[in-house]
């Protein structure tokens, strides 16, 4: 690890660390019978023990001064797991219950994105070496916490989704917003994309076209928790009247159709309950957990209390020396 200061011109001080070696801060007493006396090398080793004291305590005052840190750095690490983005729907139909109607705290009902938060923050507390990102989208893409390994940031995020959900569902700008976050061009374990949503909309030609082509190009594995709302239809069910089999009629059917043509990696769940969801949530967390090669974020560790605290010690025990000095008789 490396140190750091904040205010570096202050180091220019030091120097002064340096005064107890020309003056040791005791009072000095002439009396004819010290030369009569032998060397005492245990006086000598505290006489200079005092020195170093006061030295330390004057260093530790100016580098607490100075704002001394220990700097910010990536550590590797090697483990099982995957790069993981979150991908959560927020239209207002998430904040129904799988019965299609308000939750009913009476009855013990949970509206769907509450059973997603729940069995999600389950999810991460399973998953220890996983790199885990957090978007949203509703009418546009929300970006809600970048790829990382710490798991309470992970899990704040989640529970930051808790807010009131907004109107429609976009989900090719979602999808656009959770691709971006694989920025890096080697890929060590998975990549995957747990796309939690409880409907669909139709996604035009330009869009399916990009998707295409960022999913090929980034590796990216791709989970659907689709949250089936009782008698809504499937994302498997053909429909009864043949005129209605377009995008516009059936956009779950469809975008599930545009999934598989992919050519990537996909697994679609159509959960009807909370209990389906986490059966769902336990098979992708079983799947995906392959070696996984990444750099662990420390943060800068502020160390000024620390020199403070030293520095108190010290001067502590150079106030009861002074004080355990002997006076001469006047």
């Amino acid at each position: 690890m490396s140190l750091g200061v904040e205010s570096p011109w202050l180091l220019t001080a030091l120097p002064l660390a340096l005064l107890p070696l020309i003056n040791k801060g005791m009072r000095d007493h002439a009396h004819p019978g010290l030369l009569l006396l032998p060397s005492d090398p245990l006086s000598d080793l505290l006489s200079w023990l005092l020195r170093v004291f006061a030295m330390l305590a004057m260093a530790g005052l100016i580098l607490g001064m100075a704002g001394l840190h220990l700097q910010g750095q990536s550590v590797e690490r090697i483990g099982h797991g995957a790069e993981i983005v979150l991908l959560l729907d927020r239209s207002n139909s998430m904040d129904n219950s799988f019965a299609g109607r308000a939750p009913n705290g009476n009855n013990g009902e949970e509206s769907k994105a509450a059973a997603a938060r729940r069995l999600l923050t389950d999810f991460v507390n399973q998953r220890e070496h996983d790199l885990i990102g957090v978007a949203e989208y509703s009418t546009a893409p929300l970006y809600v916490m970048p790829m990382t390994e710490n798991k309470a940031a992970v899990k704040a995020a989640i529970a930051a989704t808790s807010t009131p959900a907004l109107a429609y569902t976009h989900v090719s700008k979602g999808l656009g917003m959770a691709l971006s976050f694989f920025q890096q061009p080697v890929v060590t374990g998975s990549r995957l994309i747990v796309l939690v949503s409880d409907g669909a909309a139709a996604i035009d030609h330009d869009s399916e076209q990009k998707l295409r082509q960022w999913f090929k190009e980034k590796q990216v594995r791709l989970y659907w928790l689709f949250l089936r709302t009782a008698n809504s239809p499937g994302i498997y069910d053909p429909p009864a009247d043949p005129r209605d089999d377009n995008a516009q009629a059936m956009p779950e059917r469809y975008l599930h159709q545009f999934f598989t043509s992919l050519a990537i990696p996909y697994q679609a769940y159509q959960a009807e309950s909370p209990d389906a969801m986490k059966q769902a949530i336990a098979d992708i967390s079983r799947l995906e957990n392959l070696p996984i090669h990444y750099f662990e974020r420390i943060p800068r560790r502020d160390l000024t209390g620390i020199c403070y605290l030293a520095s108190a010690i010290l001067l502590l025990l150079l106030l009861a020396a002074k004080g355990a000095e002997v006076k001469p008789e006047a």
